[in-house]
This record gives C-alpha cells, sequence and structure tokens, in this order.
C-alpha cells in the first residue's frame, strides 16, 4: 500500500473514531443529530398517518381513538377531527383536502378544512375493500393505495370480502380503483417520487421494500426488490434518500437501496413525513408518542 492510502486510510479511520467518540455513527452526521430527537407528547394510543399541509402544520391519526389531530408550526396540539371513520393513512391534495385511509368501513374519505366530509370510494367492484391503509397522491391527483387485512376489534364486519392484499390505484375523477399490484403478503406503507416516476411499496409482511414504475395510464410495472425490510410508513427527502420505519427507530437508504443512517427511537416509529416551515423538521409517529427531529435535508411531499 503506497504512502497517499495510507494516509487516507488513517484518515478515514480517525474520522471514524471521532464521530463514535462523540456519539455520532458514521453516515448519519450529515443528515441528523441524534441527540436532537425531541419527545413531543406520549399519551396516545397508537398515532399514525403523518402528512404536512402546504403551510408544515402536521395532521396525523390516532386510530384506535378514531381522531385526527393537528400538530402546528408553532408546537401546539389540538383536535382536527373526531369521528375520522378510524383513519389510518393520509395524505394532503393539490386543493388542501386531507384524504384519509378509513380503515373503519374500508373507504378512502376527502376531508376538507372544516372538516366536511366526502367519500371518495367505498368498495371494489362492490366489494368491501380489507381494510385501506396507506396512500400516496401523485401530481395529477390520482391515488395510489395499500389494502392489506388486519382484523380490528372495532369492526363489525366479520369476515373479508376480498382474499389478496394487493395495491390500488384510483384515476382522477373515477367512481372505481383498479388493482394494480398483487401477490404480496401484507402491503403497508408506500410513497411516490415527484416526477411520477417511480412507487416505493413496503410488503411489511414479507420483510421487503418494492420500487414499481409508474406507466403513463398509472399502471404500475418492473418490480424490483430494494430493501430487504419493510415498513409501516415511509416518507423521502431532497436527495432522494427513502426512509422506513422499523421497530427501534428509523432506517434511511440512499435511492440505490443502500442503508446509510438509523434514527434511535425510544418508541416504536410507525409512520413519519417532513414538515415546518422550510419541510426540515422530521415528524415522527411512534405508537402512543410523538417526536420530532431537525434535519440538514428537506422532504419533498
Amino acid at each position: 500500500m503506497n504512502s497517499t492510502k495510507l494516509n487516507l486510510t488513517f484518515l478515514l479511520l480517525f474520522c471514524s473514531s471521532f464521530l463514535y467518540a462523540q456519539g455520532v455513527d458514521p453516515g448519519t452526521a450529515n443528515l441528523f443529530v441524534q441527540d436532537e430527537l425531541k419527545l413531543i407528547a406520549s399519551d396516545f394510543s397508537f398515532t399514525e398517518g403523518c402528512s404536512p399541509d402546504k403551510h408544515g402544520n402536521v395532521f396525523f391519526t390516532d386510530q384506535p381513538k378514531d381522531k385526527i389531530w393537528k400538530y402546528s408550526t408553532d408546537g401546539k396540539l389540538s383536535v382536527f377531527l373526531d369521528k375520522s371513520g378510524r383513519a389510518n393513512g393520509t395524505h394532503f391534495d393539490a386543493k388542501g383536502n386531507l384524504v384519509a385511509c378509513a380503515d373503519e368501513k374500508g373507504e378512502l374519505w376527502s376531508i376538507k378544512p372544516n372538516g366536511k366530509i366526502k367519500v371518495l370510494l367505498a368498495d371494489f367492484q362492490g366489494k368491501e375493500f380489507n381494510g385501506p391503509n396507506d396512500l400516496w397522491i401523485n401530481a395529477q391527483g390520482a391515488i395510489y393505495f395499500t389494502d392489506p387485512y388486519y382484523k380490528r376489534d372495532y369492526w363489525t364486519r366479520t369476515g373479508r370480502d376480498l382474499a389478496s392484499n394487493d395495491v390500488y390505484y384510483l384515476p382522477i375523477g373515477a367512481k372505481q380503483a383498479r388493482r394494480v399490484a398483487d401477490g404480496m403478503i401484507r402491503p403497508n406503507g408506500l410513497v411516490g417520487t415527484p416526477d411520477g416516476k417511480y412507487l416505493y411499496v413496503a410488503d411489511i409482511g414479507a420483510g421487503k421494500t418494492f420500487r414499481y414504475s409508474i406507466e403513463n395510464n398509472g399502471d404500475l410495472a418492473g418490480k424490483e426488490l430494494l430493501m430487504a425490510y419493510g415498513s409501516d410508513g415511509m416518507t423521502l427527502d431532497e436527495k432522494g434518500n427513502i426512509y422506513l420505519t422499523a421497530r427501534d427507530g428509523v432506517l434511511i437508504f440512499n435511492s440505490k437501496g443502500e442503508m446509510i443512517a438509523k434514527i434511535k427511537v425510544p418508541h416504536a416509529p410507525s409512520n413519519l413525513c417532513f414538515s415546518g416551515k422550510d419541510k426540515n423538521i422530521l415528524f415522527i409517529t411512534a405508537r402512543e408518542a410523538i417526536y420530532t427531529l431537525p434535519m440538514k435535508v428537506k422532504g419533498i411531499e
């Protein structure tokens, strides 16, 4: 080994040792500082489905309590909606309406800022959905959502109408969705790229996350295994990094599917999004708790 390589190796080892000594894992320092993770509240039942509005306020669900909460940019918590249809995943559309996976009756809801509800989708070819779980809305306003079966103790139904757990697509203005991905054990979190080229779908039942190409008509093609991890929720940052939720924290991967960082979270994360006026605050729902973490990158949703 020549002297240049020796010097480079020594420098890398020194930097790594310094980071460990500072309590920072190598590969995380350019994205966040672990010690800046902040617990906001911990008196919920099971938080989920967080989404930022255009101002950076976050709306999130507490599914067992049947509520949607708002966490404002000035740090205030308030109930946005009681009787939320047992909402799970959410996403804002271009008009400022909060679209929610209303799990109670297997529906998709559009909720206006004043709380007025419109049912966008109630069934699939006359059959009740298993339980819409998470969704993503593209730039044109079309919706992709996952529909895994998780039997809830608050359901009045006793069985399931659909035998498989699939991914669906609802075109703009359509009254019926169409199935665009199947063959999964239990699809859950999903998110698309802002250019509309790719959709990431986590099959939490299989412990895998896939990347699909989005066709011009909204169909999905080219299923590619990207990460050998499943996820309940996910988001993207401006660098194309993918954030997955795990039992002991948030896993961050680059666009090649390589893990580059991990955020340690005391409560097991369920979902996450970028919030704040500058979209640089990572908001994490974590079972009975919610957390925030300042980031050195911005979100793109």
